[in-house]
C-alpha cells in the first residue's frame, strides 16, 4: 500500500527556504544579543543610580549636620556679650583681604595691557561680597583712540574681565587730556 503523491512542479514551483531559515535563525540571535547586552546596560545603570541616590543622600546627611553646626555657632556669636567680638573679626577680615591686594602685581598687570600714550591717573582696588578685585580707575589721553585699544587689551586679557566705562571729561584748558572713569574686574586671586 504506497500511496502516491502527485507533484506538479509546474503549479508548485520549488521554494529555496533554507536560505531565508539561516538569515531568520542569525538575525534571532543577533537580537538575543542585543536583548542581552540591554539588559546588561540597564542592571548597570540601576547600580549607578542607586549607588548616585546613596551618595546624594549621604552628601544631604553631611549637609544637614553642617547646616545646624553652623545656625548653634551663629546663634552663639550672636548673643549680646559676643556681637563686639563678631563685629571686630569682621572688621579685621576685611581688613586682611583689602590687605591681601598686592599693588605690585596690579601695577604690573595694567603695564602690560595700557599704551604707552595712556596715563593711569587714579585706580582705586574694592574688595566685592563675593571676594573679587573690582578697580575703579580714571585714565587720561590725548585723544580718544588710545583709550580704546586699552579696553581692548583689557577685555582680551584673561587678568580682567570685561570693562566698562562709566563717563569720559574732554580736555579743558587746566587739563589737555581726555579723562575716562573705567571699572573692571581684576581676575588675581587674594
Amino acid at each position: 500500500m504506497s500511496q502516491r503523491m502527485q507533484l506538479n512542479l509546474a503549479s508548485e514551483p520549488f521554494r529555496r527556504d533554507r536560505p531565508m531559515l539561516v538569515a531568520s535563525f542569525v538575525v534571532a540571535l543577533l537580537m538575543v544579543a542585543v536583548l542581552g547586552m540591554l539588559i546588561t546596560l540597564i542592571v548597570a545603570d540601576r547600580e549607578q543610580s542607586r549607588d548616585t541616590r546613596a551618595e546624594i543622600e549621604r552628601t544631604t546627611k553631611r549637609l544637614a549636620a553642617l547646616t545646624s553646626e553652623q545656625s548653634k555657632l551663629e546663634s552663639i556669636l550672636r548673643q549680646p556679650n559676643n556681637a563686639e567680638v563678631l563685629e571686630r573679626s569682621v572688621l579685621l577680615n576685611m581688613l586682611l583681604r583689602r590687605k591681601g591686594i598686592s599693588w605690585t602685581l596690579i601695577f604690573s598687570d595694567l603695564e602690560r595691557i595700557m599704551p604707552h600714550n595712556v596715563r593711569l591717573i587714579n585706580v582705586r582696588p574694592q574688595v566685592t561680597s563675593r571676594n573679587t578685585v573690582l578697580l575703579q580707575m580714571v585714565v587720561g589721553a590725548q585723544s580718544t583712540g588710545p583709550v580704546r585699544e586699552m579696553l581692548v587689551n583689557m577685555e582680551k586679557s584673561p587678568l580682567f574681565g570685561p570693562a566698562s566705562m562709566q563717563n569720559w571729561v574732554p580736555p579743558s584748558q587746566n587739563d589737555p587730556l581726555y579723562r575716562y572713569r573705567v571699572s573692571v574686574n581684576y581676575a588675581r586671586k587674594l
